[in-house]
């Protein structure tokens, strides 16, 4: 049994959030979303968000299922587009590019077989 809930278009870094991802993959659901309110990482709350999205999709599709044996399966961060944004720069440069970066989040979530 598995469930997955994807966050699109998160306005950060892929590389920050990856951060954040590193630190519940193959964890008890209960203990990762713990460690994600303990983190003091801008990502950590929305991530939280996602594993329980994840979380109430497994619980919907089989209800009554022990979270005990709930563990985050697969986190997956994905670069998306960016937005080109600029800014005005020396007399002899004109202009800077800012590259303004999204990514894509996949939470899978699994059960363990008892």
């Amino acid at each position: 049994m598995e469930a997955r809930a994807k966050l699109r278009y998160y306005r950060s870094s892929p590389q920050k959030v990856r951060l954040v991802a590193d630190l519940i993959r193959g964890q008890q659901v209960t203990r990762a979303l713990t460690t994600l309110q303990l983190t003091p990482k801008y990502a950590a709350r929305d991530m939280e968000k996602v594993v329980r999205s994840a979380l109430a999709n497994l619980e919907q599709a089989h209800p009554g299922i022990d979270q005990e044996d709930v563990f985050v399966n697969r986190v997956m961060v994905d670069e998306g587009p960016r937005l080109k944004r600029g800014r005005a720069a020396s007399k002899w440069v004109r202009w800077h590019r800012i590259l303004k970066r999204m990514c894509h989040i996949t939470v899978e979530l699994g059960v363990r077989e008892s």
